[in-house]
């Protein structure tokens, strides 16, 4: 299972192979570059300052233009690395955004009713930005580290294998101790990474709640509940902190102790004759490149603990297998007539073994307009959200047109369903883009036309930029009834054989009621129409109405039949009183 993840954090490398190629070569040569310069310095010191003053002068003007080109080849290097690689790391992570917002679209909405909105827009932004740091400087930096810390061994080894020896003692330690806390610091990262996207999640509901809030005048229990999460994050990090400052703190002690025992182990094999001072002084410059490497893997370990936690958290949305999917053998359809069927369909959701539709058998005629009405609960919502397969039935089937909409493909199913909702949600833009998301590549006639049969149009023309102007997040600033003919307008742009009416005017006012209610049944003309009715009213003219209860359909026919039948129906109609 690790292995599978991580070959599959490799595979994000592939399409930038010649990037990584390039990276790598220029990590590799700034590396080696390091290596070299105190090499030239223990030849300038150990053998260039005894010769003859005039050859030696000559000799220190050629090094010293030679140890400038090598500073010249180090900074390209870095700069390479800090640009190319940089964007390299940035590619990848638009690459795993673009897949991650992919997965996010094909999964249904069983897995949407139990997630939060913020957290799941932390695992496309914040977990992201570190596994790129980690695709960029992961591999550089444990390179880079390999190169020096290597090469440095090497060549103190050849100058004083008793010192090098001496200088690598502590290194057990060193590792021992980064083991232990290398585990410590990837739990308290995932930790932040849990704390960070709960304030995400509850910064959007109070967010996109604010009228609520304000309404309600619960400001202060907003901030209440933000700064308990804002604590709760607070205290996440000041744990992981504390776990890092004694990480950092103890690696930053043994770098140190490495510095001081060759110190002091140089000074006494000075005194015993057996260590030139050029190769101290040698060994002094290569200290830095001893430490260094460590330094860096001290600052890739920490890299490397948010990025592995980011990246967790992807492969956990990643392994979430859609519920809903395409057969392998399903078909485009085309425009479907649009005669429905239900057959024995039984449903439950996945959290409850308690069913909300049972046996529940219905034929529905191409152009046929059913309402159907019940008591919440009931099944009503559920029963249309079966037809564009937003949920699957859990036994029984569903057929338009004579096959079982399993066996289509779901674009083309639902590309045959409009719905009207209560709940209208429109994107942040224009009232153009809106419109036109019932058809993405309609033209400006088709969208007025559109709005006109929706009676639309006449209040869009009084906007201050009129189809141009820009309406605010979830069309906050037009009414209810506007934003319910902009629905409509998509849907009319949209022209579907099968329509989905989810009480679509119950949160209206009598005056946009009865517009929208015009348009409506204007739109609803030869096509299949599904009407859930909260306002009993609205359907009088209903060629067949469902009463839908617990147990199923309870009574059918037009108002005047079930109004005779004096039963269920008739109750609900006679509870409503004034308002029918």
């Amino acid at each position: 299972m690790k292995e599978n993840k991580w070959k599959k954090f490799a595979r994000y490398y592939k399409p930038y192979l010649g990037s990584f190629a390039a990276d790598m070569f220029f990590a590799i040569l700034g590396a080696a570059v390091t290596l070299i310069i105190p090499m030239v310095v223990r030849y300038i010191t150990g053998t260039v300052i005894y010769e003859e003053p005039d050859k030696a002068m000559k000799d220190i003007a050629v090094l010293a233009v030679v140890m400038i080109a090598l500073v010249a080849v180090e900074f390209v290097c870095n700069y390479f690395i800090a640009t190319v690689g940089h964007n390299m790391g940035a590619k990848m992570e638009t690459d795993m955004r673009t897949e991650i917002f992919d997965h996010y679209q094909k999964l249904s909405f069983s897995f949407f009713d139990n997630q939060k909105v913020g957290q799941l827009m932390s695992r496309v932004t914040n977990d992201l930005f570190d596994i790129s740091e980690l695709f960029h400087h992961g591999p550089e930096d444990v390179v880079i580290s390999l190169i020096k810390f290597i090469g440095t061994m090497v060549i103190l080894l050849n100058i004083h294998s008793g010192l090098a020896l001496c200088a690598a003692a502590s290194l057990p330690f060193m590792l021992v101790f980064a083991y232990v806390y290398n585990g410590k610091l990837k739990r308290a990262f995932k930790r932040n990474r849990d704390r960070i996207a709960d304030i995400n999640a509850q910064l959007e509901d109070s967010l996109s709640g604010v009228r609520v809030v304000k309404s309600f005048g619960n400001e202060d229990a907003e901030m209440g509940k933000f700064q308990s999460g804002n604590n709760a994050f607070l205290e996440s990090k000041k744990s992981a902190y504390k776990i890092m400052g004694i990480y950092n703190s103890g690696m930053g002690v043994f770098t140190t102790l490495v510095t001081i025992v060759v110190v002091v182990a140089g000074a006494v094999f000075l005194t015993n004759k057996t260590l030139e001072v050029a190769d101290l002084v040698t060994f002094m410059l290569y200290i830095n490149n001893f430490t260094d490497p460590i330094k860096r893997l001290v600052s890739f370990t920490e890299q490397f603990q948010n990025g592995a936690s980011g990246y967790e958290r992807f492969l956990e949305i990643m392994n979430v297998e859609p519920d809903i999917v395409d057969d392998k053998h399903a078909v485009d359809v085309g425009t479907l007539q649009g005669d429905i069927s239900f057959k024995n369909v039984m449903f439950h959701y996945v959290d409850t073994d308690t069913n909300v539709l049972s046996n529940l058998t219905l034929d529905i005629k191409a152009g046929e307009y059913v309402a159907l009405v019940g008591s919440s609960g009931a099944g009503k919502t559920t029963m249309c959200s079966l037809i564009p397969r937003f949920y699957d039935v859990t036994s029984g089937e569903i057929d338009i047109d004579g096959m079982d909409i399993r066996k289509m493909t779901q674009k083309s199913l639902r590309r045959n369903i409009g719905i009207v909702q209560q709940d209208v949600y429109l994107f942040a833009g224009t009232v153009k883009d809106n419109i036109r998301y019932g058809k993405p590549d309609a033209t400006d006639e088709e969208i007025i036309a559109a709005a006109k049969n929706a009676n639309a149009h006449e209040f869009i023309m009084q906007l201050p930029d009129g189809y141009n102007t820009d309406i605010g997040q979830r069309g906050v600033k037009l009414s209810g009834g506007q934003k319910q003919r902009l629905s409509l307008a998509r849907v009319f742009l949209k022209n579907p054989p099968i329509l989905i009416f989810d009480e679509a005017t119950s949160a209206l006012d009598n005056e946009s009621e009865k517009i929208v209610q015009d348009s409506l049944e204007h739109l609803a003309k030869n096509r299949t129409t599904l009407v859930i009715a909260h306002r009993l009213s609205t359907i009088r003219n209903a060629k067949r109405i469902l009463v839908l209860t617990e147990d199923g359909i309870a009574e059918e026919g037009t108002h005047d039949e079930l109004m005779a039948k004096n039963g269920v129906y008739a109750n609900f109609y006679h509870i409503q009183g004034v308002t029918a």
